[in-house]
């Protein structure tokens, strides 16, 4: 391995770190390199500047090259392949004085060539090993283009389907969302920073960007202590515990400050409380953006704001370059200071490696046998199918037989839709470097799995987001000439993800009205939606037999549905978010808590609206299958407890259909008093199991003091005494219920 260190002749202390640790060698080395920076040079490494190559904010910054050859950037986004990312790395090593080479970051967020379910849909599948999965085969993809930096997970919880970026996270809930934030964090970082198949994490957008008021996105954050701690913050917990090497700030405020320049979130909390040891980075220009914020008049002071609350990295403003050296000068900011976030940053490229070869990720003959490769693409395949959701599936009048799945020897189907045959729409928003044109349409993926002997028609219907109704007399005439009607329904691509929040959820454009002609031709319909969020799709859910949800689901998607409607893969996806009947009942999300006057019909002075259910359409866990699973009493193995010990709760779960199938089988509790309210309803536990046809299984789960734990009336965090309520089933509604008590 080619060695790169210029400056071993000027690090004395080298030569005695023979006998040392890595950690202190490294430390060592670190420390004997900034004792002869300059602070201009100490600045350039906090600097992070987006290449031409992609634009992924509102403005670009020319000259970066330039940048990196004065020594003014530590690292570089939106560049990427092996031969591109080592251009630039020769620049950082070979035309400046200290030769420090550079980090290369991106926004891998559900794959990098090869694509994968959106974060939301890939959340739908609760298979954690599938999800981490995934995100080891975005990193094996990404550090063989020369990536070391992937800009996710994103963890941010998010009960307001209007928000354009719920599509990249979890979902609603707390617990689900904490234990997907761990197996995101180590399918990217995998055996460790450094693996060459592996990059740096960053989980973001710290703190609570998810509650965004309004779901307008970037807007301002308000809530309690109490409920960023129980709700919002345990999925950064768990991502950091996980080993996260990068943390990114977020555009809102907490508490009235903007999360870039919070000392509470990013010192006092995140290195204090949580014991973080990597470093900050700003999101794009949000340090740039405290002065619109108004809590900034100027450009140095909002970089004054941001270095002194602990963010090492400016991302796009060039704020740090422009006034970090003369805030020093003026005695502002301390330049020790300066030197901590510089060390935080400089120890993560001697761990990756960079230092010893710069060059290690920029292997353009691993990037060639690795990229896109036949066993990614499969599995690509397999993650989609398992991030399916069936959301109705209704026998036909007079039939005892269900509609899905599909016949592969149908004699003529109708593929029809503004999304059957959309390549772009097919990987989603945030698709980082994959190519849609590669992408499989639900079009194709119906053609490859049906039979020879089948005719597969297809008309677009309308498109997907305006008043053209030149499409729907071609889609009503295919439609009567067949037996069976698949309608690809829902979102562009570009309407989900940052900055693309809506304030209605029904169907853009005239696909509603597509529907209701379709219909009228009598034939069975499958809807087919493809969406980045909840939807409000009452009249779908009244009017057509078989309804999947397959959110964007990547390369394959094509195939992955085609293998759920014709019976290839059990559909065994359950809901990670709410689905509400109207935008007037948002937020709506499942671990609600009880009101002083809870709901009832014959009441009009209780907790209702007058034209609405409080209900949602679909609860959250929600998902059918093609087989059947009924599940028996829950018990307890005792009915008292103390906190130091833990209960086992058992419930007999069997599949009482003909076909095998996987099942998610969720634990909830309530604590029925406590010293401030508590939700009616909170995961603590799910299994996803496999059942053959008839099989019967006792599913358990332990129970102890932390599972009942919360911030009590003082804050302090811990259990209650107290009677319980556990439940269990396959979605949050419909459950079966025991009681247990604490002393």
């Amino acid at each position: 391995m080619q060695k790169y260190f210029p400056l071993i002749c000027l690090l004395v202390l080298l030569a005695a770190c023979g006998k040392e640790k890595p950690t202190n060698r490294i430390d060592s080395k670190i420390d004997s390199l900034i004792s002869v920076m300059t602070l201009a040079e100490k600045v350039g490494q906090l600097s992070l500047y987006t290449s031409d190559w992609d634009v992924t904010g509102p403005t670009i910054r020319e000259g970066y090259k330039d940048d990196i050859k004065k020594g003014r950037v530590g690292a570089i986004f939106n560049a990427f392949t092996a031969k591109y990312t080592r251009e630039l790395q020769e620049m950082a090593v070979k035309e400046t004085r200290l030769h420090i080479p550079l980090i290369f970051g991106y926004d891998v967020i559900h794959g990098h060539r090869t694509i994968f379910p959106i974060p939301l849909g890939a959340a739908a599948s609760w298979d954690l090993e599938a999800i981490e999965k995934s995100d080891r085969i975005a990193a094996e993809e990404a550090s063989a283009e020369g990536l070391h930096w992937a800009f996710s997970p994103m963890v941010d919880i998010a009960r307001d389907p209007r928000w354009g970026r719920i599509m990249e996270g979890a979902g609603e809930d707390t617990y689900l969302g904490s234990r997907i934030a761990e197996a995101r964090v180590r399918g990217l970082q995998g055996k460790g920073i450094g693996e060459v198949n592996s990059v740096m994490a960053s989980v973001k957008h710290f703190a609570a960007y998810g509650a965004a008021q309004a779901g307008r996105d970037y807007h301002m954050v308000d809530m309690s202590d109490r409920v960023f701690r129980e709700v919002y913050l345990p999925p950064y917990t768990a991502a950091i515990k996980a080993g996260s090497a990068t943390v990114m700030t977020s555009f809102n405020e907490y508490d009235g400050i903007p999360a870039s320049g919070s000392k509470f979130l990013m010192t006092d909390l995140l290195r204090g409380e949580l014991k973080f040891d990597g470093f900050v980075v700003s999101d794009y220009t949000s340090i740039m953006e405290m002065v619109p914020h108004g809590i900034a008049a100027d450009t140095a002071s909002a970089a004054a704001l941001a270095i002194n609350a602990g963010v090492d990295m400016d991302m796009q403003a060039g704020f740090y370059e422009a006034s970090l050296a003369n805030l020093v000068k003026n005695g502002e900011v301390k330049e020790e200071l300066i030197n901590t976030s510089v060390r935080r940053i400089l120890k993560k490229k001697f761990e990756l490696g960079l230092f010893d070869d710069p060059y290690r990720y920029s292997n353009e003959e691993r990037e060639k046998n690795t990229v896109m490769k036949a066993e990614f693409i499969k599995a690509a395949r397999e993650i989609g199918s398992k991030s399916i959701v069936l959301l109705k599936n209704a026998s036909l009048p007079g039939q005892d037989k269900q509609l899905l799945p599909l016949s592969k020897d149908v004699k003529q189907i109708a593929v029809i839709g503004p999304l059957a045959d959309a390549k772009r729409e097919m990987i989603g928003a945030w698709s980082a470097a994959g190519d849609w044109k590669k992408s499989v349409t639900l079009l194709e993926g119906i053609k490859s799995a049906v039979s020879t002997k089948t005719n597969v028609l297809y008309a677009k219907g309308c498109n997907i987001n305006d008043d053209s109704t030149k499409y729907i007399a071609e889609a009503v005439r295919i439609a009567k000439q067949s037996e069976v009607v698949v309608l690809a329904v829902g979102e562009g691509a570009w309407m989900t993800g940052e900055a693309a929040s809506r304030a209605a959820l029904n169907l853009p454009g005239i696909q509603q009205r597509l529907l209701e002609e379709i219909l009228k031709t009598g034939k069975p319909i499958v809807v087919v939606l493809m969406n980045g969020r909840p939807l409000t799709i009452n009249w779908i859910q009244d009017n057509i037999p078989s309804i999947l949800e397959t959110w964007f689901l990547g390369t394959q998607a094509g195939n992955s549905i085609a293998d759920v409607l014709f019976g290839d893969f059990n559909p065994s996806g359950k809901l990670p978010v709410t689905f509400p009947r109207s935008v007037g009942q948002i937020p709506i999300f499942y671990n609600m808590k009880n009101t002083g006057r809870p709901m009832d019909r014959n009441n009009k002075y209780t907790s209702k609206y007058l034209d609405e259910e409080n209900d949602p359409l679909y609860p959250f866990g929600f998902g059918l299958s093609y087989t059947t699973f009924n599940y028996g009493d829950v018990k307890v193995s005792k009915e008292s407890m103390t906190g130091n010990e833990e209960i086992s709760v058992t419930c007999s779960v069997t599949n009482a259909g003909k076909r095998a199938g996987e099942e998610v089988v969720q634990l909830y509790i309530r604590d029925l008093v406590g010293s401030v309210t508590r939700p009616v309803k909170e995961l603590k536990k799910f299994q996803k199991i496999l059942f053959q046809p008839g099989e019967t299984k006792e599913v358990s789960f332990k129970i102890n003091g932390n599972d009942l734990s919360f911030y009590r009336k003082d804050m302090t965090f811990g259990f209650e005494a107290g009677k319980f309520e556990v439940f269990v089933g396959g979605n949050s509604r419909d459950v079966k219920m025991a009681k247990f008590e604490v002393k």
